[in-house]
């Protein structure tokens, strides 16, 4: 499980949550999640959403592990 931090607009689309815990082990599976619960994701993720993982980030790389006790930010 992670914890996913969520930015500006993102929040809203989570039911006003700033912060969310999804079961993922990589990007893809974290975006898959997502758009499963909270369908507003869905255009973003098609855009290009980018991910930040411990300072780094990720736009592409989709098979990126989400290492445990990470800071997840998108």
């Amino acid at each position: 499980m992670v914890e996913v931090t969520l930015w500006g607009s993102l929040g809203a689309i989570a039911g006003g949550k700033s912060k969310v815990e999804i079961e993922a082990k990589d990007i893809r599976e974290l975006f898959r999640k997502l758009a499963e619960q909270y369908p507003g994701f869905e255009p973003y993720i098609d855009r290009g959403i980018a991910v930040a993982i411990d300072g780094v980030i990720y736009r592409d790389t989709w098979s990126k592990e989400l290492p445990h006790g990470a800071e997840i930010f998108l």
